[in-house]
């Protein structure tokens, strides 16, 4: 499989260079962070064994466990944890992996995110913010929160046209109504998803020793951020959950129009039916049938008794 990139942040006389790192080559420079993109094993092997880390298995980083997603040791600490990715249909969580060791950040990520771009240009643009790799961590997860604010914000925007639609009669549309129910409700669950396993993962680094007094208060007002979204996505899901409860129980008053209307044709078919199956029987002693007028007469009768099956189930509002 071809390899992506490596790129290497440099400190270089109070700036930030990037640059593509050079296996061959020693670099002499404070290496502020190391992002690789699309890495093969060879590559990440090579960064492994240079910068003695442990770095997780695919396995490993797709477990779910505490232990899993976060852990450290006297050196290093290592954090697995989702970040949303667009895909051609949705957005899905995809697990990004922070390595701090001797103050370099190591990322290993497989997907082209935004907040990378983003981070990796207020990097270049203004060095002095950011003295080691716990800076850009920080900042990370401050820029990818406030997209995760964003995105819920358009949920919740979705959400309150979703169910206005729904008591419109003239826009109602049952199927395309439950899959745009059923698209929220997913990516709903997936920024939660994102939101409880950072929260996780910030919440271990606020234990940690290893963060300076500064990096804690900046992660102390994103877990603050990260508690507010989380209930900010509970009240999006009571919102759906409602609306979905809505929306069956109008399908199923639909339906029981539709059941009872074919319960009042049926019962008022019943006498005429009744009425012409008696006279359709093949009796020779039947008086009636000889009358002049006995055809009308029977139509009438049949008529009538179908009206006034209609007239008796308006008149007690079942219609």
């Amino acid at each position: 499989m071809q390899g992506g990139s490596m790129n290497v942040f440099l400190k270089r006389n109070g700036l930030v260079v990037r640059q593509e790192l050079d296996t061959t080559k020693h670099i002499s420079e404070q290496i502020l962070w190391i992002d690789l993109f699309k890495p093969t094993s060879v590559e990440v092997d090579y960064i492994a064994n240079t910068y003695h880390l442990d770095i997780p298995t695919k396995e490993e980083r797709e477990e779910i466990e505490q232990s899993a997603r976060y852990w450290e040791d006297s050196g290093s600490i290592t954090i697995n944890t989702y970040f949303l990715v667009r895909t051609q249909q949705n957005l899905v969580n995809e697990t990004i992996t922070f390595i701090l060791h001797k103050n370099i950040l190591f990322t290993i990520r497989y997907s082209e995110l935004k907040v990378f771009e983003e981070i990796q240009q207020i990097v270049l643009a203004s060095p002095k913010i950011f003295e080691d790799g716990f800076d850009l961590v920080s900042k990370m997860f401050e820029a990818r929160v406030e997209k995760d604010a964003d995105l819920l914000e358009s949920v919740a925007k979705e959400t309150r046209i979703l169910r206005k639609n729904v008591f419109n009669e003239e826009l109602i549309d049952y199927k395309q109504m439950l899959e745009s129910l059923s698209n929220l409700q997913e990516l709903n669950m997936s920024v939660r998803d994102s939101l409880f396993d950072k929260r996780r993962a910030i919440t271990a680094m606020l234990r940690s020793n290893k963060p300076d007094s500064e990096i804690k208060q900046n992660l102390t007002i994103v877990l603050k951020d990260l508690n507010s979204l989380v209930e900010f996505n509970t009240v999006n899901m009571h919102a759906l959950d409602n609306i979905q409860t809505i929306l069956t129980n109008q399908i199923n008053i639909e339906q029981n129009k539709t059941i009872k209307l074919f319960t009042v044709v049926t019962v008022a078919m019943m006498p005429p039916t009744l009425i012409g199956t008696i006279y359709g029987m093949n009796f020779d002693h039947m008086p009636e049938t000889h009358l002049e007028y006995a055809y009308p007469v029977v139509l009438v009768i049949m008529i009538l008794s179908t009206i006034f099956p209609i007239v008796y189930f308006k008149k007690k509002g079942w219609l």
